[in-house]
């Protein structure tokens, strides 16, 4: 028999979600038979887990992540780049040379200069120093344009949407191309001016209204309209 699904609502710590035998996801903590939010966000109960998506905090670095990065300089062999976070990503010489390689500074900067835009990973990350990041996978490497956007990283998986629902969306009535980043940072890139702006609207939509349950329909909406 299918279990009761309840729709996405707004939570606070302390909050019940439900009684249901669930698997516990993130955010939730089991309190006698009840389900209990830890943090302020949005409920998602499945078939057979449940979680909140939180809408709070800063982004902590975690391994196999993809975000992406401004590079701010260069120290040694490496590359030191911002990804939204209290610790900076470290991409080292050698993850862009290969192995035992040596690059100057100045082969550094001719490969990736300030204020360069990449997608990486996070290739290890301690909490005891600044992460690891790669670009060594054939999906990761510089971008070279696109508008950079910056939004809670909390409120990624709801601009991600379920199974890549509302990016897919977001793509298919713009003609724009969006690469996420799980820290927060995102980077636009469409050819028609119009579809860059809804694009962009659609973003910030989501950043700033990620807590109601009927915002696909309201971005939908928005993207199906003449204007921004």
């Amino acid at each position: 028999m299918k279990r009761f699904e309840s729709k996405k609502r707004h939570v606070l710590p302390g909050d019940f979600i439900t009684t249901a035998p669930l698997r516990l996801q993130n955010n939730v903590v089991l309190e006698g038979k009840r389900i209990i939010s830890t943090t302020i966000g949005l409920s998602d109960v499945s078939d057979d887990s449940v979680r909140v998506i939180s809408l709070t905090g800063v982004y902590l670095p975690k391994i196999d992540d993809l975000v992406i990065g401004t590079i701010q300089y260069i120290q040694g062999n490496s590359w030191f780049a911002d990804i939204n976070s209290c610790y900076q990503g470290m991409l080292l010489g050698q993850d862009v040379f290969g192995r035992g390689s040596y690059p100057t500074k100045s082969e550094m900067e001719e490969r990736l200069g300030k204020g360069d835009i990449i997608f990486a990973k996070i290739a290890n990350s301690d909490r005891q120093r600044e992460p690891l990041i790669s670009i060594a996978d054939q999906s990761l490497g510089k971008i070279d344009s696109g508008e950079l956007v910056k939004i809670s990283p909390a409120k990624i998986p709801r601009l991600i949407g379920k199974h890549g629902s509302m990016i897919q969306t977001i793509e298919g009535s713009t003609n724009a191309t969006i690469t996420v980043g799980q820290n927060g940072l995102i980077v636009v890139s469409c050819d028609e001016t119009n579809g860059l702006l809804k694009a962009l609207a659609a973003i910030r939509m989501v950043d700033e209204q990620a807590h109601l349950v009927n915002l696909t329909d309201k971005v939908k909406k928005m993207l199906e309209s003449n204007g921004v």
